[in-house]
């Protein structure tokens, strides 16, 4: 394995520029949750339930690995960076792309290092990245390619990482979970150039953590103040589908809310792989319903779709208290589960 990148030196912001919102300035935040069909979902109550515990396998971990180097609207070079953990293991290891979230607005890749660190242990290798968001002048189409950059990389760099090229996931929260499922369906079919397919960005298994899905509709279960929220210029998913300056809504461009659905392109996928989604029943953020008719149209297109329902408000941004359901044993497992049962099989 090659030795970790120098670590990125700290950015000093212009001060005659205004800062970039972040996700807490852009979000709404439902007051009510219209409860969604569970029908075809398993439901899971978290109450009470253990947290996960680490430690029973060791990890080598890198940081700050330079993916792809792509430019943000204005044309100026934006590195992208990864970090990875790859567990103590005698064969390669198949391979997780972990996508956070932060509602469009900003992409950590050091959320989540304990639920990363516990998949990891089960024996994955789990790369976590950072990807082009909303005050870069980014749309959905460059974040997506971003994804399945990184998956290029990764198949390149796989025998230096300890990785296995033919067993790969993705696996992402909020605005990440909308991301992997984009990139999921489109099985590596570019949305910059479309007469493009590389199966390097290619997957086997996706798992979305509370993911939109077709944002036309991501407060359909939301009071009507934050529906109305949603039809204007100055929403995250009208400025991600977009751009943040164009001034039009998605109503106004209904084209591009329609590429920017992964629904949209089933029809056209050679092969789906396999998802796992997860929602809570009153994520105020992004409606439960989001995830459903997204598990409905996999189903009908005869992907292998399971949809898990968490019961009560899950909605992740940075709240630790609201996030403990996310990182108990029981959803944890069910998310390994899946992963040894479509990438081990």
């Amino acid at each position: 394995m090659p030795e970790p990148t120098t670590p990125r030196p700290e950015f000093t912001a212009d001060p005659t520029s205004p800062a970039p919102p972040q996700p807490r300035d852009v979000l709404a935040f439902a007051s009510s949750v219209a409860a969604s069909d569970t029908s075809t979902s398993v439901v899971v109550d978290p109450t009470g339930e253990a947290q996960i515990t680490l430690g029973a396998r060791k990890l080598s971990e890198l940081h700050d690995i330079v993916y792809a180097t792509p430019q943000d609207a204005d044309g100026n070079p934006v590195p992208l960076r990864m970090d990875l953990l790859v567990p103590d293991t005698d064969e390669p290891a198949p391979l997780v792309l972990y996508v956070p979230g932060g509602g469009f607005m900003i992409s950590r890749k050091e959320l989540a290092p304990e639920t990363r660190a516990y998949v990891a242990e089960a024996g994955f290798a789990v790369a976590s990245i950072e990807y082009r968001t909303i005050p870069q002048g980014t749309t959905f189409r460059e974040a997506v390619a971003d994804v399945q950059n990184a998956l290029r990389h990764l198949r390149a760099h796989a025998e230096e990482y300890g990785i296995d090229t033919g067993r790969v996931a993705l696996w992402g929260e909020s605005a990440g979970g909308y991301l992997v499922a984009m990139a999921g369906v489109l099985g590596g079919r570019s949305l910059l150039d479309p007469a493009t397919t590389d199966p390097d960005a290619a997957v086997q298994a996706v798992v979305d953590n509370f993911g939109a899905s077709d944002l036309t509709r991501i407060a359909a279960d939301f009071d009507p103040a934050t529906q109305a929220s949603f039809e204007g210029a100055d929403n995250i998913a009208a400025m991600f589908v977009n751009g943040r300056t164009s001034g039009a809504s998605l109503a106004d461009a209904p084209q591009a809310a329609a590429e920017a659905n992964p629904i949209s392109h089933l029809d056209s996928a050679p092969a789906l792989p396999a998802f796992l989604l997860l929602h809570g029943t009153a994520d105020p953020i992004v409606s439960p319903s989001q995830t459903l008719i997204l598990h409905e149209a996999l189903r009908a297109h005869g992907a292998d779709s399971t949809r898990v329902v968490l019961l009560g408000d899950m909605a992740v941004l940075d709240d630790e208290e609201v996030g403990l359901p996310w990182s108990t044993r029981r959803t944890m497992d069910l998310i390994t589960d899946f992963l040894r049962r479509t990438l081990h099989g």
